[in-house]
């Protein structure tokens, strides 16, 4: 009986069935799908090799329909020669910055309509963020009131958000330029 040369025993021996190579296979194409819905910004912040960012960005160059879905199947090829879990660890990432970020920008509307609506707020903007500079969003708030009355383009609308933005960002953040250089 040597013309037999597989037993039940050894089963094990062939690797995952074809069903298991397809949904695996299928798994890195939907993550490569969603490295082409990326900007360059976070694109460029995703640990992948040249040969994979140039065909993700291949893809988002492509208008025709065929080319985009042969280029998205290529990309699902490269992508089976690439540890998968740090593009997903990044992915996820900014999925949970994208949800912070939101929560972010609505707390600062709400904190500029507040302001717009009482300068009193002034106050409270001073105890929470004690290097605002008062003046400047004395300023652009009235500008803004002012704009608003006038039916003109929201220019200090927009740049008292700006504003409030980077004091926010100044204050959650710690000094760290002086840090960084010493």
């Amino acid at each position: 009986m040597a013309h037999h040369k597989y037993h039940h025993d050894d089963e094990e021996d062939f690797g995952p069935s074809k069903s298991e190579l397809k949904r695996a296979s299928k798994a890195l194409q939907d993550l490569g799908a969603e490295l082409v819905e990326l900007g360059k910004e976070r694109l460029a912040k995703v640990p992948i090799d040249e040969d994979l960012r140039d065909a993700v960005k291949d893809y988002q160059r492509f208008t025709a329909h065929e080319a985009r879905r042969r280029q998205l199947q290529y990309i699902g090829k490269l992508m089976r020669n690439v540890d998968p879990e740090p593009i997903r660890a990044a992915l996820d990432a900014f999925k949970g910055v994208s949800a912070v970020e939101t929560a972010k920008m609505h707390r600062l509307e709400n904190l500029r309509t507040q302001l717009l609506e009482d300068e009193k707020v002034l106050h409270t903007i001073a105890e929470t963020y004690p290097g605002a500079d008062l003046q400047q969003l004395r300023v652009l708030r009235r500008n803004a009131l002012k704009e608003k009355e006038q039916n003109k383009p929201p220019r200090a609308y927009r740049e008292l958000f700006r504003v409030l933005r980077e004091i926010d960002e100044g204050a959650t953040t710690p000094e760290e330029d002086g840090e960084v250089e010493q």
